[in-house]
């Protein structure tokens, strides 16, 4: 690849970690025009990374190696976002970010690459990747919105744990290693488990749902359920659509579920619904009668829909979606949009 004329030095921070890996085997997979490949650690200094058969050193991140890099990843915090993100891109460096930092800033894209590519500007090289809860649903209704026109969303998610990060995957692996232990009661009976709490989820994951991701508001909404109605407003350049969601952490590892009911412009079958989705760009329809699974979905790149059926009224579809968090919800849609850029142009050697 180093003599591709279009290979180009890659930057990732927060390489390390869950998406940052998942974000390299994408490149790798999908045969990225890398001539350079910069990982950066967010935390550990002597970390490293597997690319193309061999190990990468992930040092701690540091600003000038970042500035000679063509394009650079942002798989880290919103701290590290803010500290970099801006600076980088009006230096001349295409900057992909994954963190919450920009994706409302009206100046900045906030794309799904089959859902609003033209949101992308030669001149705006600070772009923001969506919320990965959203994203099933920025997809999966996408088309519905094109042809039809969506007026109102609800939605209740069915958040896998890795969304919450490392620590919180240990959590989960610990509690329910513990409750196994525990097994059926002596005459035979389900144990009632007593609520309990970790240090990085507010409740006890294993073997329990928790209608809490992010903090409360005035109203009750998280901070969770706020990002996905005002993320998909902007995706969808809906500012007037109306939407209501629940999100809640589950003890899946890795694929985040929908449960969406789309309120219409006008009347419309589940059937033209079902014909629609199967034409809907990055989305996977199963057959009738059958529907995808956080364990059928995860490590695959589509969002995946099942249960599409006529909701309470004649202009509204209710459906089930599923994509992998770490891919499509994160990783994948980054490296995706640097495919857009580069296949444009605008991405290449500096």
């Amino acid at each position: 690849m180093p003599n591709n004329p279009k290979a180009v030095k890659v930057g990732i921070v927060g390489a390390t970690g869950m998406v940052g890996r998942e974000l390299i085997e994408s490149l790798e997979k999908r045969r990225f025009p890398v001539s350079e490949l910069k990982p950066f650690s967010s935390g550990r200094a002597r970390a490293a990374v597997r690319f193309r058969g061999r190990s990468v050193p992930a040092p701690g991140v540091d600003a000038s190696s970042l500035a000679e890099c063509d394009v650079v990843f942002l798989v880290s915090s919103d701290e590290v976002a803010l500290e970099h993100g801006r600076r980088l891109a009006a230096s001349g460096v295409w900057v992909l970010d994954d963190s919450s930092a920009f994706r409302l800033d009206p100046k900045v894209p906030l794309v799904i690459p089959e859902v609003n590519a033209d949101a992308l500007r030669p001149d705006r090289r600070l772009i923001a990747g969506p919320n990965c809860t959203m994203t099933g649903l920025g997809v999966g209704g996408a088309l519905l919105h094109r042809e039809i026109g969506v007026r109102e969303v609800r939605v209740s998610s069915y958040q896998a744990v890795s969304g919450a990060g490392k620590a919180a995957l240990g959590e989960l692996f610990a509690q329910t290693s513990s409750l196994a232990r525990t097994g059926l009661s002596a005459d035979g009976r389900a144990p009632v488990l007593e609520e309990g709490s970790g240090s990085e989820l507010p409740r006890a994951i294993a073997f329990n749902a928790i209608p809490q991701i992010g903090s409360f508001g005035p109203d009750g909404s998280s901070s969770e359920e706020v990002k996905v109605a005002a993320e998909l407003r902007k995706i969808w350049s809906a500012p007037r659509l109306r939407i209501s969601a629940t999100t809640v952490r589950v003890p899946s590892i890795r694929g985040h579920a929908l449960s969406a009911w789309l309120t219409l412009a006008r009347p419309t079958t589940a059937a033209r619904a079902r014909a629609l989705l199967a034409k809907t760009p990055g989305l996977v329809l199963a057959a009738e009668g059958d529907y995808p699974t956080p364990r059928s979905a995860g490590g695959k790149d589509p969002v995946f829909a099942g249960r599409v059926r006529q909701g309470a009224t004649a202009r509204e579809i209710a459906l089930w979606l599923v994509s992998d968090n770490l891919l499509k919800g994160a990783a994948l849609n980054s490296v995706q949009t640097a495919e857009v850029l580069l296949k444009r142009g605008w991405l290449k050697p500096r």
